[in-house]
């Protein structure tokens, strides 16, 4: 089988157009067709990448001859890691620039979602205690239709993001390499960020820690209920400007490491991130499931909120589990 039929052959497989083949190798679609026409052939580095996205080996893709070796079990994986890529400075600049500009909008998208039960909380308790006169409907009303509006409003920031991120996200999985000179400069701005990354660490990490404070004093205090409902808003206001804050800095300080592949970008933990990935995503899809729908059922916003410390626990000893059982043996 010829290099060009193999293209159309496994393109069909995994279901995809031309315009889609194309457009994930950032090409048109006129280039794709002169492949499969046999017009013209793809260079070396195009090969490397037709390969991973096929999930074949780059001889499987060049000889004419038998089948080839097709990249589809674990022990096939380093024989992937061996197919590198090159990454120009202008594609490293462009991810660096992607981050910065989508690292505010996923960290103000989280914080929507943190702080969508406060105004209900808020209102109810201030309708329990006849104060304003505000009505049970009224609050429930209002409070439904802010927490609605938020989590729409931090879904689409979300979609948005992704999709200008899901271009860039082969350096996030794959492994490839770094000019000398380009890897000089990213450590440099690395270092310079370090110190931004290190306050904004600790700032988010207090203000999370200490959410809880008012909480605790009003219940020691043996406050009236619509006071313990005020205060869990300002826990929830107090937790999401934390968070937002830890995911700003920490998206930038991991675009640094993904170009640098250290830290949670090595080559290991890529490996271990392509089994895991689709059971992570599965994971907190669930949780955000159960939180809703147990808040929604109860209207105990202010007790539901334990399912995220509690499903954060439970990531991380899965994750040591499926780390235990996959790592690379050396």
């Amino acid at each position: 089988m010829k290099l060009a039929d193999k293209i159309t052959d496994e393109r069909k497989k995994k279901g995809w157009s031309q315009e889609e083949l194309a457009e994930k190798l950032g090409l048109s679609r006129q280039a794709v067709s002169k492949w499969e026409s046999a017009g013209s052939t793809p260079d070396i580095q195009r090969i490397i990448q037709l390969s991973e996205l096929f999930g074949v080996s780059t001889d499987y893709l060049l000889k004419e001859e038998g089948n080839g070796n097709r990249i589809e079990n674990d022990d096939n994986i380093y024989e992937k890691d061996r197919m590198i890529r090159q990454v120009s400075r202008s594609e490293a600049e462009n991810f660096l620039d992607m981050k910065s500009q989508t690292a505010p909008i996923i960290a103000n998208a989280t914080f929507m979602c943190i702080i969508c039960p406060t105004v209900l909380i808020l209102l109810a308790s201030l309708s329990e205690a006849n104060i304003f006169g505000i009505t049970e409907n009224a609050a429930a009303g209002l409070g439904l239709v802010f927490l609605f509006v938020m989590i729409a409003v931090a879904v689409a920031l979300f979609i948005m993001c992704g999709v200008r991120s899901s271009r860039m996200e082969h350096l996030e999985k794959d492994n490839f390499e770094l000019d000398p000179g380009i890897e000089y400069a990213v450590k440099e701005q690395r270092d310079a960020y370090e110190g931004t990354f290190t306050r904004g660490t600790v700032t988010g990490v207090v203000l999370c820690i200490l959410a809880c404070v008012p909480l605790l004093v009003v219940g020691l205090m043996e406050a009236p209920d619509w006071v313990c409902g005020c205060f869990t808003s300002l826990l929830l206001l107090l937790i999401a400007a934390g968070v937002n804050i830890l995911i700003r800095v920490g998206m930038i300080k991991g675009s640094f490491d993904t170009l640098l592949q250290e830290g949670e970008y090595t080559k290991d933990e890529k490996r271990i991130k392509r089994k895991t990935g689709a059971l992570s995503t599965a994971y907190w899809c669930l949780v955000t499931a159960i939180y809703l729908g147990w808040s929604l059922w109860t209207m105990r916003w202010d007790f539901t909120w334990i399912v995220w410390p509690v499903a954060g626990v439970l990531f991380v000893a899965l994750s040591a589990i499926i780390r235990f059982k996959y790592y690379p043996k050396r």
